[in-house]
């Protein structure tokens, strides 16, 4: 009888960690796709990141093999954006699904961020230099052409000018006291963002949602996730203390927050978070 080594698969989380351990080769849709497991425990990663390979293939039917990148640029938004049908979810901007890719490959309709995330696996599919861009408010994406940079919003497919760029920022500037002598040109906000700057967008998106919902159980997951992508965030271990707190998991919640007291000597909230965290070891004596 042959002998049969055990084999064991790995927890959603410890797949999510071996993904987003090092920046080199960062496999962004694959790490994006994985948030969806908290959501959907069965769900198949790999046939999600097959049917994303499955548009890419139809793409590249369509792009003649001598395309020049703007041609290639537009082929890719008439499929992806017409074709398809892809675009922003405004009917229900908030539902959780938006953020999970899974879905948004179902529903064809997201946030900004999910939909840059698919857009660009397609675009760098094709060679063409295309980037995400953490822009205030709404996640952008960028292409690089031999005559100058085109900025795309992914939630409309709309090219957008300088102009364009300005207006949207001009709200945010005056919240942030970015005017007159403290203003900074546009191109600042559009710099490229990494791969796990965007991965952290994503989650920090879900979280303010769970947050708000207060829907703690799923927010925990959220952040669990956050600080497997950034062990440094030390606010994350601070909210994901006071979740805790919400739950009635008391040794949890200490043990969060004493850690973000530990790391953060010039936090505003070091003295609110020191008295909850008294509450906490009272309450647990």
């Amino acid at each position: 009888m042959p002998f049969a080594l055990p084999t064991s698969v790995p927890t959603p989380l410890a797949y999510f960690a071996s993904l987003v351990g090092d920046d080199e080769g960062f496999p962004l849709l694959e790490a994006a796709v994985c948030i969806a497991q908290d959501e959907y425990p069965d769900l198949d990663v790999q046939q999600v990141l097959g049917d994303v390979d499955q548009l890419l293939a139809r793409l590249r039917r369509r792009c003649p093999a001598d395309a020049g990148a703007l041609q290639r640029l537009r082929v890719l938004n008439q499929f992806f954006f017409r074709d398809l049908g892809f675009g922003g979810n405004v009917n229900n901007y908030y539902d959780p699904d938006n953020s999970y890719l899974n879905a948004v490959m179902r529903t064809r309709r997201g946030i900004p961020i999910t939909l840059a995330v698919i857009w660009l696996e397609l675009a760098q599919g094709l060679g063409l230099k295309a980037r995400g861009v953490n822009f205030p408010g709404h996640f952008m994406v960028k292409v690089n052409l031999p005559a100058g940079q085109v900025v795309i919003d992914p939630f409309s497919g709309q090219s957008l000018s300088r102009e364009d760029l300005s207006e949207r920022l001009e709200p945010y500037k005056r919240r942030q006291g970015l005017v007159d002598d403290y203003d900074v040109p546009v191109g600042l906000y559009l710099q490229p963002a990494a791969s796990r700057d965007i991965l952290a967008r994503m989650l920090r998106n879900l979280k303010e949602i769970h947050r708000t919902q207060e829907d703690w159980l799923r927010l925990i997951a959220v952040l669990d996730r956050l600080l497997i992508l950034l062990p440094d965030a030390w606010d994350e271990y601070r909210d994901r203390g006071l979740a805790w707190a919400e739950m009635g998991d008391t040794r949890l919640a200490v043990q969060d927050l004493e850690t973000f007291l530990e790391h953060t000597d010039h936090s505003p909230e070091r003295e609110a978070i020191g008295r909850r965290l008294h509450e906490l070891r009272r309450a647990g004596s």
